[in-house]
């Protein structure tokens, strides 16, 4: 078998949102002929919260290696939270040692957080070792670019314009969560090779599914659930105030049918400790306080898997920006729950969605095109109420490329390809 370090800093029981593509590669890669090792910082240096229920879904005999990092205490002071930054020399530490005295054919690097990818040209030249970076969420971005200069997040974006091409210009392949993000950083380096380039999905795990311990039996209610389990960024509340308009316009037209609908709003902070309202403000304003309920503060993965397979349909809300993937579609297609999803057109998760079957995908161009949706949402949630089993079921065939293993599949081509070139 080929053997491949995985670096993902955050790694379960961490539950920050960026474990599950090393947790589902460490799963499922050995079945493809690739013998997974991680790599991470301990848990409790980390400043995410730690989740111990997802660390059952992690396979038992995986060796998993656990590095220092700088407290965060003193370091938060200066402005400095990120554990890439405060991991960073202890890695490169971890690093000398392990790669001189074991065999290893690839080093995979997936982030957020990003500063451990300047590692790559390193570990190219020292241990003629080819490199994998995976993107899941872009480190050069739009928005970035936007904030003001000297803010904390302009500094952020101005050191990510300086030293992503450092990265991906020694990698020996690029993956992102999606063609139009490779695209981007296509067109932000002409130098860079397409054809080492791919878009591949977080997915899903149906297996988690089956960790649940489901409640038997249902009992028969007259209001109709509907759940939306993640954060609420800036760029999305244009459209969740959409689908909030769309609901205050059934309860004007069908009082009868709005009256049954309760939405919930969970986990939209992404802090286990969160205090920030997003959605609680414009209920209030729209006059839906009594039919709309948020818990800003994030709950741990196995519980967002229950709130999703527990409730009676779901939503999947995206932002006004076309590259917005929604990595929480594949585990909704799973959790065989009716959904009403409001993305932008050109999101892939969009064109997945609309064939997908078992829901409602809507769309829009662009924010200003969001007010001639709230027909449509209005009609959507009726369906939700009166006709949900018109709805039919979402096609497995559909998620089937996006499962772990399909995902981990494609990652062993990768890895047999880089390995298949030899040592760079």
């Amino acid at each position: 078998m080929g053997k491949v370090l995985l670096v993902s800093l955050e790694f379960p029981p961490s539950s920050a949102a960026s474990v599950h593509r090393a947790r589902h590669l460490a799963k499922c890669l050995p079945a493809y002929g690739w013998h997974p090792v991680v790599l991470m910082v301990d848990e409790r240096l980390q400043k995410k919260a730690v989740d111990y229920h997802l660390a059952e879904l992690v396979p038992e005999d995986l060796e998993i290696l656990r590095i220092g990092a700088l407290p965060l205490s003193p370091l938060r002071r200066l402005g400095i939270g990120d554990i890439s930054l405060r991991a960073y020399f202890h890695l490169r530490g971890s690093l000398v040692r392990l790669l001189a005295e074991r065999q290893f054919d690839v080093v995979f690097m997936t982030g957020p957080p990003y500063y451990q990818m300047l590692l790559t040209g390193w570990i190219k030249r020292r241990f003629h070792l080819p490199v994998v970076l995976d993107f899941q969420d872009p480190w050069v971005s739009h928005v970035g670019g936007l904030e003001p200069i000297w803010s904390k997040a302009g500094v952020t974006h101005g050191l990510a314009v300086l030293l992503e091409p450092r990265a991906v210009r020694a990698a020996a392949f690029i993956t992102s969560v999606s063609d139009r993000q490779n695209e981007e950083m296509a067109a932000r380096y002409p130098w860079l090779d397409g054809t080492r380039m791919a878009g591949i999905p977080i997915g899903g795990d149906p297996d988690d599914f089956r960790q649940l311990a489901r409640a038997e039996g249902s009992q028969v209610s007259r209001e109709v659930t509907v759940s939306f389990v993640g954060t609420v960024t800036p760029r999305a509340l244009k459209v969740h105030e959409a689908v909030l308009q769309g609901l205050g316009q059934l309860r004007a037209e069908q009082p009868e049918v709005g009256s049954r609908l309760r939405l919930r709003f969970v986990g939209t902070s992404n802090q286990p400790d969160g205090k920030l309202y997003s959605i609680r403000d414009l209920a209030v304003g729209l006059g839906l306080a009594d039919v709309v309920y948020e818990e800003p503060a994030r709950v741990p993965f196995l519980e967002a898997l229950r709130l999703m397979a527990n409730s009676d349909a779901l939503l999947l809300i995206g932002s006004d920006e076309p590259h917005y993937t929604a990595s929480k579609i594949y585990p909704t297609l799973m959790s065989g729950r009716p959904f009403i999803s409001v993305l932008h057109e050109l999101s892939s998760a969009h064109a997945i969605l609309a064939r997908a079957g078992g829901g409602i995908a809507l769309s829009f161009r662009d924010p200003a095109s969001l007010a001639a949706l709230h027909q449509q949402i209005a009609r959507a949630f009726a369906v939700l109420v009166m006709k949900r089993e018109n709805l039919g079921v979402v096609d497995p065939a559909v998620y089937a490329p996006f499962t772990a293993a399909a995902v981990s599949e494609r990652y062993a081509k990768i890895f047999d390809r880089v390995k298949a070139e030899g040592r760079v």
